[in-house]
């Protein structure tokens, strides 16, 4: 049995729409892999930052953000990052990398 002309325009079209949904698919996926290296990024970084505050957990947003405002005031643009963890300077000094307050 041949297939009309207007049987494979369908088959095509029908190809068509199942290649458009497995791209909208494939791009959900993306977005969704994004968002969870984003979470996971600001999770690591928020936990960094929170060893440096002395009892960050009572602190609110605001006043974390404050103490942050206060500390990098006056800081020209922080430097790139080093090309490879090992490149990293090390943390000096006794007071564990603690911040002090006022």
């Amino acid at each position: 049995m041949s297939k009309t002309r207007l049987d494979k325009i369908a088959s095509y079209d029908e190809q068509i729409a199942q290649l458009n949904n497995r791209k909208k698919q494939e791009i959900q996926k993306h977005k969704a892999d994004e968002r969870k290296a984003r979470t996971r990024r600001l999770i690591e970084r928020g936990a960094i930052l929170e060893g440096f505050i002395p009892n960050a957990e009572t602190l609110t947003g605001e006043q974390v953000k404050t103490l942050l405002q206060e500390v990098f005031r006056n800081k020209s643009t922080p430097a790139k990052p080093a090309a490879s963890p090992q490149a990293a300077p090390a943390l000096s000094g006794g007071d564990g990398g603690k911040l002090e307050t006022a």
